[in-house]
């Protein structure tokens, strides 16, 4: 036998004799470092080990879904709901999965399946499932919807700072300039380092009038996150409205002119 099979055959045999809870902890400390490529196969071998479960499916089909397969993270995330009906995670994953494919309908039930479930309980409202479901209405364009879910997440998780700057940006989208305003200077005042109302803020001053001011904000910004300066990434993954994104894009155009 070669040195090389021989290797092999140790590695594969320390695989099979490492204990399932210890191979669980390192598939998920994996998936939580964003090693998802070395995620996946310990993930598998927690499924070999314990087929049945159902955080184990859930989890990856998270993986799945960050390496670019929807589809197989959504046949994750459901096999996950059939062996724990009750759970509401796998719902909110899958739901996740179906906005990546577009599938607004599919992913507002998943979200709505656990608000309900939820309210049935007398349970205060998920805020992730909310802030979820804002997302999905707002790239139906039902902003006035979006800015109320949004809302309600805020008021559910308090210190969701992005859901309170995503009201804000649906404030900014319906022409609630005012509104808009108060809320991004008033997280901005809480949390100094938050890119996203700052770049928002940006947005609206320069739509106001207000260049000097929405320069220095942008310097903050960008200097926090350069990714503010793509609008294909705001709109198809931070998922602000379209408004806000045109008036960030006229402003940048004009001040690099």
């Amino acid at each position: 036998m070669s040195s090389l099979l021989a290797l092999l055959l140790v590695l594969q045999l320390a695989v099979a004799a490492t204990p399932l809870p210890q191979l669980f902890d390192q598939a998920l400390s994996a998936s939580r470092s964003g090693d998802f490529a070395g995620a996946l196969p310990l993930w598998n071998q927690v499924l070999e080990l314990a087929p049945n479960d159902a955080a184990a499916w859930s989890n990856r089909g998270n993986v799945q879904l960050a390496l670019g397969d929807p589809q197989a993270a959504i046949a994750d995330q459901t096999h996950a709901m059939e062996l724990d009906p009750t759970s509401p995670d796998p719902h909110l994953n899958r739901g996740t999965a179906e906005e990546a494919l577009q599938r607004w309908a599919e992913a507002e039930a998943d979200y709505r399946w656990i608000l309900d479930r939820d309210a049935g309980a007398g349970r205060p409202p998920d805020a992730s499932a909310l802030y979820n479901l804002g997302n999905v209405q707002g790239s139906l364009g039902h902003w006035d919807q979006a800015r109320s879910s949004f809302v309600a997440a805020a008021d559910a998780r308090p210190g969701f700072a992005m859901a309170r700057s995503s009201a804000a940006l649906s404030a900014f989208q319906l022409g609630e300039l005012e509104a808009a305003e108060r809320e991004l200077r008033s997280l901005i005042r809480r949390y100094p380092l938050f890119a996203d109302a700052r770049a928002g803020l940006t947005a609206l001053l320069w739509r106001r009038g207000a260049r000097g001011e929405a320069e220095s904000h942008w310097a903050s910004a960008s200097g926090l996150d350069p990714r503010y300066r793509q609008p294909e990434w705001l709109l198809a993954t931070r998922r602000w409205p379209p408004v806000p994104v045109q008036a960030l894009a006229d402003f940048l155009a004009l001040s690099s002119g």
